[in-house]
């Protein structure tokens, strides 16, 4: 109990903190600016990502029977923003990586207030009174302000203070913190490992179809808007790859509660097969 509770209450935050750390390293002042140079895009990326994914997830809930707990999960992990996961493969699929670190940036930010609502409303759409834990609105704004926000700050502040120590740990940093999101992920899944086969039932195909809707959703609405590939691509893999460290920091930390950290785990696991698909697809279109 002791270990878990260190997990959850010291690595867990830790680890995240030093995510969203390596999220800020890339970024500068400028690169907000791309809300009011190019609103379209970004438009298109945040309501896909804030809006439609949080209502494509509960649309789906309110069809597919799962365990209230696991239910607020899936919730959780669609009201989470991007993170370093969604960065990496806009990158190595030739993306518009700026609009990816932007769309993260802006959004993380956005979480601060989006998410504790939308986990908030979860709770109490999903879950009988008597089986509700405590989510304090105010205490899950400011954990999520502290852990996510600050951290990122940070390391814009390191980037414009010191360009050269920014440039050399960048990469290297991204590295850490793309191993510590798999540690986090697969000790999430490992935590439940008794009842992990059952939860995979009820939310695995569930978490893997809401992930390559909102690929596809995302997708069709960048081609609607008339954006160039490198945004599509950009905006795609943005409302496909879920911060779910966040997302477990959430169910872990913050509320508590282990089941509804599984979803996290699950679609984070899903979610680098259907990334993978998609840069083999890419790269197979363009040689045609």
């Amino acid at each position: 109990m002791e270990q878990t509770n260190a997990i959850t209450q010291i690595f867990l935050p830790l680890s995240l903190a030093f995510i969203m750390f390596s999220v800020g390293l890339e970024l500068v002042v400028d690169d907000f600016k791309r809300v009011v140079v190019q609103p379209r895009d970004f438009a298109v990326g945040a309501i896909s990502q804030v809006i439609l994914l949080p209502l494509v997830a509960f649309g789906l809930l309110a069809v597919w029977p799962v365990d209230p707990a696991l239910a607020v999960g899936v919730m959780i992990i669609a009201a989470c923003p991007g993170g370093v996961t969604s960065n990496l493969m806009t990158y190595l699929a030739r993306g518009d990586t700026a609009l990816s670190v932007s769309l993260t940036a802006v959004i993380s930010l956005l979480s601060v207030l989006t998410l504790p609502l939308i986990v908030g409303f979860s709770i109490d759409h999903f879950m009988a009174a008597a089986s509700r834990p405590d989510l304090p609105i105010g205490k899950t704004i400011a954990g999520i302000f502290a852990i996510t926000t600050v951290p990122v700050i940070i390391g814009m502040a390191g980037k414009h203070f010191l360009p050269g120590f920014a440039e050399r740990f960048e990469r290297p940093a991204r590295r850490i913190a793309m191993g510590l999101f798999a540690v986090i992920v697969l000790g999430a899944v490992l935590a439940e490992r008794q009842n992990i086969v059952d939860y995979f039932i009820q939310v695995g195909p569930l978490t893997l179809l809401l992930n390559t809707a909102m690929m596809i959703i995302a997708a069709g609405l960048a081609r609607l808007a008339g954006m160039g590939a490198r945004q599509r691509i950009a905006i795609t893999l943005e409302c496909g790859l879920q911060n779910g460290t966040l997302a477990i920091f959430v169910a872990a930390t913050l509320i508590g509660n282990k089941t509804m950290m599984i979803p996290g785990g699950i679609y984070s696991l899903l979610m680098f097969f259907t990334a993978v698909f998609y840069l083999l697809w890419l790269k197979r279109t363009s040689a045609t």
